[in-house]
């Protein structure tokens, strides 16, 4: 039948017929769904649902407190394990139903998965067109409902969640029909809770809108949205939203192992404290496993005798310099050299570009692989201009995400993976809830807990009232709120507009909490970090919200650690300190949090694959760029002693009258000193030349310095294309880091 047709009209025939497809299931399973939406609310109790979405004014209980109610010896009905999105999720659902809860987090509350995603909060497009295309009517209700808790999440969350409109480049004529057709079948699947409806666009209006992108071949562009969010915070909101409910969440807690009545059923957990080293046993009437890729690890406490059934995979992310994206648009690579799929998107004012899924080990720490990295950064370099430069130097920040894919063990075809989540009630009694993704978190919470209720006769006060339950921060949030706190206070707006975005309405809170800057503009607000909004008050403010170490704030209370990590390096010592003094740390614990977070920072956060791809890079200089290089290690190096100190850095500044402080002296070192010995060696000022001629490093301040003083050469292109007297004015800002 397709003989004698064009592939436009192969497309369009293909695509047309795929998308009556999708309007028959919609039309089959509409009033399906409209029975659950009215189930929902039916159930939600409107009066009920009214009470608890009243904002309560008081403090958070302290993490004493919450340990205090762990350790009183009654009995819980239920306790979660695990305080990523789908515990903390659980712990919503179950305590708001009236339900005695407690959840413990091993390490921070969303410190795994779900701090580490795309950031989207989606129904799944590339789902959609598995549906479509195979006509697979469970990955089309999975859509269904992630697009259903799209519209959910944006309105209990407006504060950290926002539409996001997404560009699809189309550089073949019969593509436009084919990804017109989907988007639209998304629209429509979307119904009445569609963000805002897709369109096409031009060639002229896409370059207008991406100027970065590759013109060549160019035919158009296809606009949809979906939702963005903080995750991290979003994860924080959901818990807080629990404690003030009433819920005992406590992070960095450990089940060490699960306690079983005489007949072999999970009664409780024996737990340990990771900060005090404190132990004892909880009693709770059901235990649920929301442990993530370590869902084997608990379920085997339960069952000894049981099939693993998780199959973790990573994927990798990198963050890059805003200005490689429009601040309004995200870019998708649908169909990338491997076939896997490329968000790039804008985030917190800076770029994050990821793939899809890759098996991956089981680690507490995973770490981004260079390979992954350069795969990422050489898609990106086919969809933009030949006139921008792709350069690794630019990889501000780069984390590996493990997703826990799951083989349902209730199917008799154990091979296949689940697309979607799927719940287990284990001989023992312990339940497993495991897969799914962020945007569906409070679907799975929900079935979890009507498990729960239905395997272990629990007697909630109500049923389900998380559809529309306001998350903290939500209540008297609105998008002018951060105006406010620029009039009242005397902030900046930036500064401003960060707070409102991250607390929501408790924003207020945090700024009461912040000091006079001394200076005529801004009144109060002092930055961590001249390029970064956040404020050495929200540092206090974080403990309050049970931040336990320095890798809590500046990976999940801060996002810093995710954004730059130059810029968290720099900021850490201003950390601990100030976690010193709320926390009561002496001097040896305030060193080996630095020493920690230091380590995660390089390991988990991928400064070390940058250094390791700094290291690697080719000479490539020509002999005068060499001599260049010969001269400026010799200023340094006046005794002749064929390396660098930080005593050679110190005298030679004072020489020039600069006044570097004692730590950026030893953070300059650090940044050319790539074997980590204390000194540099000449091979490895040639190997930093090199990168910054290169790309592999983008900018390096020890050089901005150099420049400054004796004059700019054509090798290096210092601080991401800024001169060096630029350099030189923002001399500690983390864009001129090596």
């Amino acid at each position: 039948m397709w003989r004698g047709m064009s592939r436009w009209a192969k497309a369009g025939a293909v695509v047309g017929g795929s998308v009556v497809a999708v309007f028959a299931l919609d039309v089959t399973n509409e009033k399906r769904f409209n029975r659950q939406l009215r189930n929902y609310f039916r159930v939600a109790h409107a009066d009920r649902l009214a009470e608890l979405n009243k904002r309560t004014p008081s403090a958070l209980p302290t993490r004493k407190d919450l340990l205090d109610s762990l350790k009183s010896g009654d009995e819980f009905d239920i306790l979660i394990i695990g305080g990523g999105a789908t515990g903390a999720g659980v712990a919503l659902d179950s305590q708001t139903r009236g339900l005695k809860t407690a959840l413990v987090e091993l390490d921070d509350f969303s410190s795994g998965t779900s701090s580490r995603s795309t950031k989207l909060i989606h129904g799944g497009v590339r789902y959609l067109q598995a549906a479509i295309m195979k006509a697979d009517i469970e990955q089309y209700r999975m859509v269904k409902e992630a697009l259903f808790e799209r519209a959910n999440l944006l309105e209990i969350a407006p504060h950290l969640s926002s539409p996001l409109p997404i560009m699809l480049p189309i550089y073949k004529l019969w593509q436009i029909p084919y990804y017109w057709s989907g988007i639209k079948a998304y629209d429509f699947v979307s119904g009445k809770r569609v963000l805002k409806n897709s369109f096409y666009i031009s060639k002229e209006q896409a370059l207008e809108r991406f100027p970065m992108l590759k013109n060549e071949s160019l035919k158009g562009a296809l606009i949809y949205y979906d939702g963005q969010h903080n995750d991290a915070r979003m994860n924080l909101a959901i818990i807080l939203t629990a404690i003030r409910h009433g819920a005992k969440c406590a992070n960095h807690v450990r089940v060490e192992r699960l306690n079983k009545s005489e007949d072999g059923k999970v009664v409780g957990a024996h737990l340990k404290d990771m900060i005090t080293g404190a132990e004892w046993d909880i009693k709770s009437k059901v235990v649920v496993n929301a442990t993530g890729p370590f869902t084997d690890t608990i379920r085997l406490m339960g069952d000894p005798d049981t099939n693993p059934i998780c199959a973790p995979s990573s994927g990798v992310h990198i963050t890059l310099p805003g200005y490689y994206s429009p601040s309004n648009t995200g870019l998708l690579d649908p169909d990338t050299s491997d076939g896997r799929v490329i968000f790039f998107l804008p985030w917190e004012r800076m770029t994050i570009a990821g793939t899809t899924d890759a098996p991956s080990e089981l680690t507490l720490s995973p770490q981004p692989k260079d390979q992954d990295i350069e795969f990422i950064l050489q898609e990106i370099r086919g969809y933009l201009s030949k006139d921008v430069s792709v350069r690794r130097g630019d990889v501000m920040s780069a984390w590996s995400g493990l997703r826990p894919l799951v083989r349902d063990p209730n199917k008799k075809d154990t091979k296949s993976l689940a697309r979607n989540h799927i719940i287990e009630v284990g001989k023992s009694g312990l339940v497993t809830i495991a897969g799914g993704k962020w945007t569906t978190y409070r679907h799975m919470a929900e079935e979890t807990v009507d498990t729960c209720v239905r395997e272990h006769k629990l007697e909630p006060v109500s049923g389900c009232v998380t559809p529309g339950l306001l998350l903290e921060g939500a209540h008297d949030w609105d998008p002018l709120l951060y105006i406010h706190l620029v009039q009242d206070y005397g902030m900046e707006v930036d500064v401003a507009q960060h707070l409102a975005n991250t607390y929501g309405d408790r924003a207020f809170v945090v700024a009461r909490m912040c000091k006079m800057t001394g200076k005529r503009w801004p009144i109060v607000g002092n930055r961590l970090h001249p390029e970064f909004p956040y404020l050495d008050a929200e540092v206090r403010y974080a403990v309050r919200e049970y931040a336990n170490t320095a890798i809590d704030v500046i990976a999940r209370r801060m996002r810093l650690a995710f954004l730059n990590t130059y810029a968290a390096h720099e900021v850490l010592p201003d950390v601990v300190r100030i976690m010193g003094e709320e926390l009561k740390w002496n001097a040896a614990e305030q060193r080996a949090q630095l020493d920690r977070a230091r380590q995660f920072i390089d390991m988990e956060m991928g400064q070390l694959a940058k250094q390791n791809a700094a290291s690697n890079v080719p000479l490539n200089l020509t002999r005068d760029e060499m001599q260049i290089a010969k001269d400026r290690f010799a200023k340094l190096d006046k005794d002749k002693k064929g390396h660098i100190t930080v005593n050679d850095l110190r005298r030679y500044f004072r020489e020039h009258n600069q006044k570097i402080d004692e730590r950026v002296l030893h953070e300059l070192l650090n940044e050319v000193d790539l074997n980590k010995n204390g000194e540099i060696e000449i091979a490895e000022f040639f190997q930093l030349y090199s990168g910054l001629k290169g790309g592999q490093i983008t900018g390096n301040r020890l050089v901005g310095y150099l420049d400054e003083l004796h004059g700019t050469p054509n090798v290096n292109r210092a601080c991401g294309g800024k001169t060096a007297q630029s350099c030189h004015d923002h001399r500690k800002k983390s864009t001129c880091g090596s």
